[in-house]
């Protein structure tokens, strides 16, 4: 098993430049990709962010969220539950974590869920999340 956070997981959807080698990494890895459930909203915000900047058209971002719902309907990938203990986890990071360390409340949910469910790394392209990961004890990674 693997966690990825959403920009990590936006790759297979958004052409950039890493995009081929996570298209690789996750459609060739043989266990569970895992994302929070927080990545549902997230990438459907990265689509639509996209198309409200005019960088995609309108049918670019129905193919990619249609693209999205049969990947998830086709069980590609595994959602972890955002609960209390999600939460509770995020708040209580914030008065561990050192005053250094930049970390928005998406990140400390990303970064909380993969604690929470026992993950030692965490795939991500977000720099405030690679930062603050090593905070948590997580490997931060963007490469397989």
């Amino acid at each position: 098993m693997i966690f990825c956070d959403t920009s990590y997981a936006a790759k297979l959807y958004v052409p950039e430049a890493e995009s081929p080698a996570v298209r690789a990494h996750l459609e060739t890895y043989p266990g569970e990709v895992c994302l929070s459930e927080l990545a549902r909203a997230e990438l459907l915000g990265v689509f639509h962010r996209r198309l409200r900047e005019g960088r995609w058209t309108p049918a670019d971002f129905s193919a990619a969220a249609r693209q999205f719902q049969q990947d998830d309907l086709a069980g590609f990938w595994t959602w972890l539950p955002m609960d209390n203990t999600i939460t509770q986890a995020t708040a209580q990071l914030y008065l561990t974590l050192p005053p250094s360390v930049f970390l928005r409340t998406a990140d400390g949910l990303h970064l909380a869920t993969a604690c929470h469910h026992g993950f030692a790394e965490i795939f991500t392209f977000d720099r405030h999340q690679t930062l603050a990961a090593p905070s948590l004890g997580l490997l931060p990674r963007d490469r397989p």
